[in-house]
Formats: structure tokens, C-alpha cells, sequence
């Protein structure tokens, strides 16, 4: 229902109308949920701003920093997110206060008619239009709310895809140089067995030994060499999923992987800060906190749509000197489709409750997450110095053990179980030190660090 002015003696009146407070609730009065005061293992002192922490470089790694710093602004997940920034970008910009919009038409026409005499006219027409509606009840402005922190949601989005992507990348990398170690470990491994092996024989040919300890010998022989193929696979399988995650062809990196390097070392363990830190510094957490946001003004938006709307319009037309023009306002009343925009507004407001409920379930996950990763860290820590005693121990063991069976004071059998034990310790040790590694890296990741490097 639109109710036209004949003039403008009634706009001031509807202009007051324009002074009210828009409707729906307030997008920021949302209290954040209740997180505990400390972590669980935490030393209870607040961290600040992580974001841009290139946490990363404490790993003294040169090619896995080089690796990172050119992935950020290759990969096709990255990139697809900040596509989605910049979507969410135009979409913010589309929305405004007061909308408007206006257009212009020029035309010539030709007219001839024809009978006893030929008569020709010319006209031509220019038309200008223009309206601006009002936002009576903040409709708009709850629009732009909403679109601000789509934006803000699709930013930390963005964010998150990032320390995703740091995840795989550091741990594609980890495995790949542990690969490398358990090859290294292997082939010295070999190399030892092959001297038990010409000791065995040796053995043998002076009456020392039987052909059944050098089957023995030779057979724990070819079984480390058969380990070999089996972790060259795993080894180029982390090289092409590291490829994949770079969006570059895999042969250059292999060739540099190939020339080989020290594992990640496992650096100090970072501050955790506490549970109300995981607000600012985590991006999905943030991004939930927009979501509801949007979500609470999509609600104004809805409620702002149940009731009237002023629109101020104009038209000039001029045609061959004639000049016309229109002007005034028109309030429209929504009053036959109330049923089915108070069911919008319901619906938008149930979809506010599960953004709510999202943005606290990403809260108790993100702390959960937090002092997940601080307890694995801490407990691998402590497995990787029992594992370097071990592996030192067994040193000393072997190196009696191989010189008591080659004096012949120690049988075949209990040289044997000292290699394996030995070989087994190394490559526990090996994997321990990977896993740590990889866990102080998902432990900054869990308390942000790295989402947004600069």
C-alpha cells in the first residue's frame, strides 16, 4: 500500500519519523561466553596479539621458512580465501545508511505522415529519475552491520585456511626429513650387519661358527635392507604432498629435499597465555564471533521490513522544450505479506541461536585444542630425553657386545638381540623427535600463532 504526497507540506512530518533507533538487537551486546581463568597445565599469564608471529623461523630451518614464505602466496586454498575476502568486501560496500538509485535516458523520435502532403516532425526527450528511500528503523544500517562482519568473518576465514595449510605443510616437511633420517639410520644399520655378517663367515671358516648363525646373520641383514625401499616411498610421498600444498611441480623440490638435512629441532615450548587470550588471537574462533554478529543483525534487517518505509523520488522529463517534472514522497505499508516477513524474522532469529551456539562450541574447542597440544608437547618432551638415554645406552651395549662375540666371548644370539634392540631404539628415537617437533608446531598454531605473518 504506497500513500502519495500532492506536495511537500507533509515530508517534514515523515522525516521525524526517520528519528527512531533501528530495530532488532544490538550485533555487539552479545557477552562473550565464560572461558576458565587458566589453562590446564598453563601458567596462567595473558598473551599478547599472536597473529603475525612467524613462529616457524624458530626453527632455524632455512628451506622450510623459504618453503612457507613462497607456499602463503601460491597455494590454491590461500588464495581461494582471500578470494572470499574480497567478495565479502564488494558485497559490504553494496550496503549503505540510505539507499539510492537513479537513471538517465535521452531519445529522438520521428514522425511522418503521408496523404495529400508529407509532413515530418522531430522530437526529442530527456528523462532523469532519481529516489532515495529513508531508513526509518535502521534496516540499512543493521544491512551494513551484517556485511561488516561477513567481511570480518571472511578475513579470519582466510586466517584459518592459513594455519591449516602451515599444519600440513610443516608436517609434510617433518615427515619428509625424518624419512631421510630413517634412511641414514638404515644404511648404517646395513653397513653394521654386513660386518657381522664377515665376522660370522670368518667364524665359519675356522671352525668357530655353523651355517645356521650365518643364515641368521645374513637374514637380519636382508631385512634391513629391505626397509629401505619402504621408507624412500614415504619419503617422496611427503616430497609430492608438499608439492601439492606449494601449487608447484614436483621435481625441483624433490631434487632439493634430495640433497638432504637435519631434522626440525623441537624449540623452547611457547607461552600458552589463558582461555580469554583464544578470543583475539584465534581466527576461527573470531570468525564464529562474526558469524553471530551477522547473524544478529540480519535479524534487525528482517524486523526492520515489518514496518513502513519513505521513499523520496523524482522525475524531470523535458520533450522538445516542454519541461515536466515530479517530486515528493511515498510511504509504503507492509501490510498484507506481515505473516510471511514475521516468519523471516523468526527464522533469522533461530539462526542467530545456532551462530551463538557455534561461536561457544569453537570457544570450548579451541581451549580444549590448547591444552591438548601443551600436554602432548610436554609428554613428548619427556619420552624424547628417556629415548636419548636409551639409544646411548644401547651404543655402549653394541660396541661391548660386537668386540666380546668377535673375541668369542658372546654368543651369536645375544649380539644379535643387542642390534635389534639398538636399531629399534634409534629409529624410536628418530620418530620421537619428528613427533615433538611437529607438536610444538601444532601447539602455536592452537593458541593462533602465525594466522596472519607479516
Amino acid at each position: 500500500m504506497t500513500f502519495l504526497g500532492k506536495g511537500l507540506t507533509t515530508l517534514p512530518i515523515l522525516l521525524l519519523t526517520a528519528a527512531c533507533v533501528a530495530v532488532g538487537p544490538d550485533p555487539q551486546s552479545t557477552p562473550a561466553p565464560a572461558v576458565p581463568t587458566t589453562f590446564v597445565g598453563g601458567d596462567g599469564a595473558a598473551l599478547p596479539a599472536v597473529a603475525q608471529t612467524a613462529f616457524w623461523a624458530d626453527y632455524r630451518d632455512s628451506t622450510l621458512t623459504a618453503i612457507i614464505t613462497r607456499g602463503l602466496s601460491q597455494n590454491l586454498d590461500v588464495l581461494a580465501a582471500n578470494q572470499r575476502i574480497d567478495a565479502a568486501r564488494a558485497a559490504a560496500a553494496a550496503t549503505g545508511i540510505m539507499a539510492s538509485q537513479g537513471s538517465s535516458s535521452l531519445g529522438t523520435q520521428r514522425t511522418r505522415t503521408s496523404g495529400d502532403g508529407i509532413a515530418t516532425t522531430e522530437a526529442n526527450t530527456s528523462t532523469l529519475s532519481a529516489a532515495f528511500v529513508f531508513d526509518l528503523f535502521g534496516g540499512q544500517l543493521r544491512a551494513r552491520e551484517a556485511a561488516s562482519a561477513s567481511l570480518m568473518s571472511a578475513e579470519a576465514g582466510a586466517q584459518t585456511t592459513r594455519l591449516a595449510w602451515l599444519a600440513e605443510v610443516i608436517s609434510a616437511y617433518g615427515n619428509a626429513r625424518y624419512y631421510q633420517e630413517a634412511m641414514t639410520l638404515t644404511r648404517n644399520t646395513i653397513a653394521t650387519r654386513e660386518r657381522t655378517v664377515e665376522v660370522t663367515r670368518n667364524k665359519l671358516n675356522v671352525g668357530t661358527a655353523t651355517d645356521f648363525e650365518v643364515a641368521q646373520v645374513e637374514a637380519l641383514l636382508s631385512a634391513s635392507r629391505a626397509d629401505l625401499p619402504t621408507q624412500e616411498a614415504a619419503f617422496n610421498a611427503q616430497i609430492f604432498s608438499l608439492a601439492a600444498l606449494l601449487n608447484e611441480p614436483a621435481g625441483p623440490l624433490m631434487a632439493q629435499m634430495q640433497r638432504g638435512a637435519s631434522m626440525l629441532r623441537v624449540p623452547a615450548a611457547p607461552r600458552v597465555g589463558v582461555p580469554a587470550d583464544l578470543l583475539r588471537n584465534r581466527p576461527d574462533v573470531r570468525a564464529a564471533e562474526h558469524d553471530l554478529v551477522a547473524a544478529m543483525a540480519d535479524i534487525g534487517v528482517a524486523e526492520a521490513s515489518l514496518y513502513p518505509s519513505l521513499t523520496l523520488s523524482g522525475t524531470a522529463t523535458a520533450t522538445s522544450g516542454t519541461d515536466v517534472f515530479s517530486f515528493g514522497p511515498s510511504l509504503s505499508l507492509p501490510l498484507l505479506n506481515q505473516g510471511t516477513l514475521r516468519a523471516t524474522r523468526d527464522q533469522r532469529i533461530a539462526l542467530a541461536d545456532q551462530a551463538q551456539t557455534a561461536w561457544r562450541a569453537s570457544v570450548v574447542s579451541a581451549i580444549a585444542d590448547v591444552q591438548t597440544q601443551n600436554s602432548n608437547l610436554q609428554r613428548y618432551r619427556q619420552q624424547l630425553s628417556a629415548l636419548e638415554a636409551s639409544v646411548a645406552a644401547y651404543d655402549r651395549a653394541f660396541e661391548l657386545a660386537q668386540r666380546n662375540f668377535e673375541e668369542g666371548s658372546l654368543a651369536l644370539l645375544d649380539l644379535l638381540e643387542v642390534d635389534r634392540s639398538l636399531a629399534s631404539a634409534r629409529l624410536s628415537l628418530a620418530a620421537a623427535r619428528n613427533t615433538a617437533a611437529q607438536s610444538w608446531a601444532s601447539l602455536n598454531i592452537a593458541i593462533g600463532a602465525g594466522a596472519n605473518p607479516a
